[in-house]
């Protein structure tokens, strides 16, 4: 209860400063956002969820005054809104309430007893609505994958990283990039503006009609190796993320490979160390061996689902052994990442990386996702940085984001001890807070980065802006 109580303080406190933000947008969205999204199946334990309505330019709206209608869906219940059972609410089960909501509502939900996901939605008339699933599991008494302790390998590169995946897509409809009127390859602007490092995804089997790239196959192992040799050839390290997936892996999914279904858990341990060995070998093969390995990615509910679902910490521990054997066979020097998505939730993270510890586990660095819809303040951010890298003694970094350019980088480089290592922006070429436009044209948000890497003493490579 005084991390719950923690974290609503710490909100409080925040609110002051939303005043700042614009008022008079037309309210578009309910947020919701989760401080945890697992918890145990005990009757007992909690999560706090933060509630409130923004614009379409995701900017908070506190002067919004609308009734809003909470509900949870599996065995879970609302225990409190803003502290409190009955004030200004109309309560109409232990799973459904309404009140109004202006400024931020904190909401506590309380655990049951049953392993299921728990959904929760937020939701005001003619607004879009806010939702998020938790996890509820029983973890069980943890084996260890080895006995020996592993001493964990360091890197003295400081990264300034950029996931470009999508640019083969990209390129394949037609689409020139460029800067200042010049066009140039996209990996080569990247690199004139401070980047020194690129991520690239893979997945199984795209290709198959459920895969992420029906027939075309893009982020297959074939367009891997293609990408691998430009980024490689460009001068530019390379962080490999695998899937271990036909389509996209995170946390609200986490499918099976078409290829592995059927499979008992020793065959599925054998397929995910013999693929991540034929990955590693065919790009070892061709000169490009990835500086960087992620097993898995955002896996703070598990991967290759049921079998290593969130609620199955033992198989989950020995299917990434089994990948990370596989990296470790091909390229020992090779740095690996565990990744997941919780760049403030300082509860969920340390019940991940703790069962991680507590099943010895070997990985290197410990990779986290900040978007703020999803994951908090800047100061939640700031937090978990610093208490995940002190408590697991570990290097860290923020491996996807893409808003708040300049100040998650300040937080991504500023980790005490200097234990943090950098950052990956995700999709600058065509998503979200893009640094270039739909036709490819360089935007202003590019000139962000130069000064990153001045800022920060990045190691400029050959052609790099000054």
């Amino acid at each position: 209860m005084m991390n719950l109580l923690k974290y609503i303080t710490s909100i409080a406190l925040l609110l002051p400063a939303f005043s700042s933000l614009a008022q008079d947008a037309k309210p578009t969205e309910v947020q919701v956002t989760p401080y945890k999204t697992t918890f145990i199946a005990n009757g007992k334990d909690e999560a706090v969820l933060v509630v409130k309505i923004i614009d379409k330019n995701g900017n908070y709206q506190p002067a919004a005054n609308l009734p809003v209608v909470y509900k949870v869906v599996g065995d879970a219940r609302i225990a409190s809104i803003n502290g409190n059972t009955g004030i200004n609410k109309l309560r109409t089960s232990d799973s459904t309430w309404k009140t109004n909501l202006r400024g931020v509502t904190r909401i506590i939900l309380k655990a049951g007893n049953n392993i299921e996901h728990i959904k929760f939605e937020a939701k005001a008339e003619g607004l879009l609505p806010g939702a998020t699933e938790i996890h509820a599991v029983k973890p069980g008494k943890p084996h260890k994958v080895i006995a020996a302790v592993y001493t964990a390998k360091t890197t003295t590169d400081k990264i300034l990283g950029a996931d470009i995946s999508f640019l083969p897509q990209l390129e394949a409809k037609g689409v020139k990039f460029s800067v200042d009127g010049v066009e140039k390859d996209a990996i080569t602007i990247l690199k004139e503006h401070g980047f020194n490092y690129i991520r690239l995804r893979i997945f199984n089997d795209p290709a198959q009609p459920k895969g992420y790239s029906p027939n075309a196959g893009f982020c297959d192992l074939e367009h891997t190796k293609q990408m691998a040799k430009r980024v490689k050839a460009a001068g530019l390290k390379l962080l490999l993320d695998f899937h271990y997936s036909d389509y996209w892996a995170d946390p609200q999914q986490q499918y099976k490979p078409k290829a592995w279904e059927g499979k008992n858990f020793e065959e599925l341990k054998t397929a995910v160390h013999d693929f991540t060995v034929d990955v590693m070998q065919q790009l070892k093969a061709q000169g490009t061996t990835p500086d960087m390995v992620q097993v898995g990615n955002e896996i703070n509910h598990g991967m290759i689902w049921p079998d290593a679902h969130i609620g199955n910490l033992d198989t989950l521990a020995q299917l990434l052994y089994s990948g990370i054997k596989g990296v470790q066979q091909v390229s020992p020097q090779s740095i690996i990442m565990l990744h997941v998505a919780l760049g403030g939730q300082e509860l969920e993270s340390q019940f991940f990386y703790d069962a991680m510890r507590d099943r010895n586990v070997p990985y290197d660095v410990i990779g986290l996702s900040y978007y703020p819809k999803w994951h908090g303040t800047l100061a939640d951010l700031k937090n978990n940085l610093a208490l995940l890298s002190k408590k697991y003694n570990k290097q860290i970094m923020v491996a996807e984001y893409t808003m708040l350019k300049r100040e998650v980088n300040d937080l991504a480089f500023n980790v005490p001890n200097g234990k943090g290592i950098g950052s990956f922006i995700w999709e600058p070429l065509s998503t979200w807070e893009a640094i270039f436009e739909k036709d490819g044209k360089a935007n202003d948000l590019i000139r962000v980065y130069p000064e990153i890497a001045k800022k920060y003493h990045i190691t400029l490579l050959p052609g790099v802006m000054k």
